[in-house]
């Protein structure tokens, strides 16, 4: 284990530190289930005592309330993704003010510190969607979609605003396309309109509830394989198309560390008061996971490590 070989599992003399997880990620969403392996493995590893919250459908309300609800209960830290700075600042603000220590992860990285955050566990989505723009315009792509499953997660729309900047680098241009995941069906067959436009030479979709439909419409407009297709995070059906060569790519995150790290730091703070430098990064992604990674990845994504 990464923490005991580090020397930092738990002591019988260490006291017992509580840690509340509050994200905008539901736990029945495959990435969500990886951050959890994640945060459930630190914790046996440190002895730490971890809660985790988040509303069963996005809602920045509600996660909102649900920061409050664990302020009161006063943890010795709070791990929390940041979708919404404008809806959520309140409730961190309030979580400072109690001297509650803050790490953001997965979303946030542009607005924790201002929010009181010490430091951000997650993907530098700067450099993901810029380089995947790169990555899908030297594959000839000159027109694409960017498939955003989620309008007003903040993260998200700038996936889409770099990959569009990366396109641009190589002369090539990207529109949004809004699509609700309540509905699959639905989904995809927007997806299938949006590539009755032969122009369409390129898809980016934004994590696994958004690959999926899209690879229901490419394989019911015959057009999977012969449009450029790339993928934010991974899940089983997302690398076996890597795998075959329907997918260019799948960008990795790595969940694992955005849930394990956190956990660990935020224990080391209130036992040995150990932390990186306040303000740091530190940066889980991108990693690109291509046709050649794609079997070694599937077998540790059934194992719920990637």
């Amino acid at each position: 284990a990464l923490a005991a070989g580090l020397g930092i599992s738990a002591r019988a003399q260490d006291p017992q530190v509580e840690i509340a997880v509050v994200t905008h990620g539901q736990a029945s969403d495959t990435f969500w289930t990886v951050v959890r392996n994640g945060i459930n493995q630190a914790a046996r590893e440190t002895g730490t005592r971890v809660t985790y919250r988040a509303p069963d459908v996005y809602d920045a309300r509600r996660m909102r309330d649900l920061i409050d609800a664990v302020v009161t209960s006063r943890p010795d830290g709070l791990v929390v993704s940041i979708p919404d700075a404008q809806v959520l600042a309140p409730a961190l603000r309030r979580a400072t003010k109690a001297r509650i220590p803050v790490l953001a992860i997965n979303a946030g990285e542009d607005t924790y510190r201002r929010l009181g955050g010490l430091v951000f566990v997650g993907q530098a989505e700067y450099d993901a969607g810029l380089a995947a723009g790169r990555r899908m315009a030297d594959a000839g792509v000159r027109n694409a979609i960017c498939v955003q499953h989620q309008p007003g997660v903040a993260v998200l729309d700038q996936r889409c605003r770099r990959f569009a900047a990366g396109l641009a680098r190589r002369g090539g241009r990207m529109r949004v396309l809004p699509v609700r995941l309540q509905n699959q069906r639905e989904a995809a067959r927007r997806i299938a309109d949006a590539l009755a436009s032969r122009s369409v030479d390129g898809i980016l979709t934004l994590g696994p509830g958004g690959a999926s439909p899209a690879l229901a419409a490419l394989r019911a407009t015959r057009r999977l394989g012969k449009v450029v297709f790339g993928t934010f995070d991974l899940a089983p059906d997302i690398l076996r198309a890597v795998r075959a060569g329907q997918i260019l790519f799948a960008i990795d995150q790595q969940p694992f560390l955005q849930g394990y790290l956190p956990v660990v730091l935020l224990t080391q703070y209130e036992r040995y008061g150990l932390l990186p430098a306040v303000g740091s990064h530190v940066k889980t992604g991108p990693h690109f996971v291509t046709k050649r990674e794609a079997a070694r990845v599937l077998r540790l994504t059934r194992r719920g490590i990637r």
